[in-house]
């Protein structure tokens, strides 16, 4: 068994740019494991200035200088970054703070409303099955609380952090977009001369995950403000935060959508119970839906991704569970290059044997 072991590791591994290409990824991964959580504003500084190149490309390829176009997405970049700390946070922190303040009203409401149902369908549901139902959900809303107050008091605690990385961040995407060129001759030197292999991979991956990155930014932007405008529209509380959050799902495909569709649900009903009201707003979430995953996005994302629905989920599940957001946001392009790895792989062992 040794021996069958020992020759299945050579024939796999005989070439030392198969070795080079594994060892890059392999080290890459352990990096990110070992480091991610220090490094983590370097990482997304990294993420945001590979987005921001592209307008930087864009920008060159009409004649305008590196300097001026660098200078032009950096500026783009700050622009929305203040529209998001001083618009968008002060919103979010209030609605929070309000669904804090008003949730055991909330919760008294949905009770009464839901003790109705049986009056009205008495052969759907029963009294036992709706005691059952509050039951859960006070014990639901009540771990929900307690990761809030958790989660506030984590936040003051980090607030000196988060204010560095707000400076840090914005330098390091300045920085990685002026010195590019500086910075990829830097790593290249310690990087092994024969790694034809790894740039062909490179090369293959790179346009596929820029323009899935830069798709799912825009559906999430798309759906993100159609739900804010359709659910402000219909009245509905918390309208910015839950469309924030149903804007945010589409990062996890097949799954995001179906867990968002509860706390729709349970606003809607606990807002105003069973009327007409809430079925408006759950119809109006369904065709959001239908529109994201039939319209949007096969413009924004066809022939982006080639990645059957089974490892896309299991990429979502063990990038997101090894670095959360990130890991969710980076899940589908983070298997695609390892997916373009085993292609090249496979292709370089047959052109071998042929």
């Amino acid at each position: 068994m040794i021996r069958s072991m020992r020759d299945w590791l050579h024939r796999k591994f005989s070439d030392p740019q198969v070795v080079i290409l594994w060892a890059m990824l392999l080290g890459g991964f352990l990096l990110v494991i070992l480091l991610g959580r220090m490094l983590q504003p370097v990482f997304v500084g990294l993420i945001i200035a590979y987005l921001l190149e592209g307008i930087v490309s864009r920008l060159e390829t009409c004649r305008i200088p590196r300097a001026i176009a660098v200078t032009l997405a950096f500026a783009l970049f700050m622009i929305c970054f203040l529209a998001l700390i001083i618009g968008l946070l002060p919103l979010l922190s209030r609605q929070i703070a309000q669904l804090i303040q008003e949730l055991p009203a909330l919760i008294t409401n949905g009770q009464q409303q839901l003790m109705q149902l049986p009056e009205r369908y008495p052969e759907l549901v029963s009294e036992d099955q709706i005691k059952q139902v509050i039951n859960f959900l006070k014990t639901e809303l009540t771990r929900l609380g307690q990761s809030a107050v958790v989660f506030s008091v984590a936040s003051v605690r980090n607030l000196i952090t988060i204010l560095v990385y707000l400076v840090l961040v914005p330098l390091l995407v300045l920085f990685f977009l002026k010195d590019k060129d500086r910075i990829i001759s830097w790593f290249q030197k310690f990087l092994p001369k024969n790694k034809d292999l790894a740039t062909e991979v490179w090369q293959e991956v790179n346009d596929q995950v820029a323009n899935f990155v830069r798709g799912k930014i825009w559906e999430i932007i798309i759906v993100w403000t159609v739900s804010y405008a359709t659910f402000t529209l219909l009245e509905l509380n918390f309208a910015m935060l839950v469309s924030l959050f149903i804007g945010l799902s589409v990062l996890i495909p097949y799954i995001g959508a179906t867990v968002m569709t509860i706390p729709v649900v349970l606003l809607a009903f606990f807002q105003w119970g069973i009327s007409p009201e809430f079925t408006y707003t759950v119809i109006a979430y369904g065709i959001i839906q239908l529109i994201d995953g039939n319209i949007l996005v096969p413009l924004l994302l066809s022939g982006v991704v080639n990645l059957h629905p089974v490892a896309i989920i299991v990429a979502i599940l063990v990038f997101g569970g090894l670095w959360g957001f990130w890991g969710l946001f980076l899940a589908i392009p983070l298997a695609t290059l390892v997916h373009a790895v085993i292609k090249t792989w496979f292709s370089k062992k047959s052109e071998k044997t042929g």
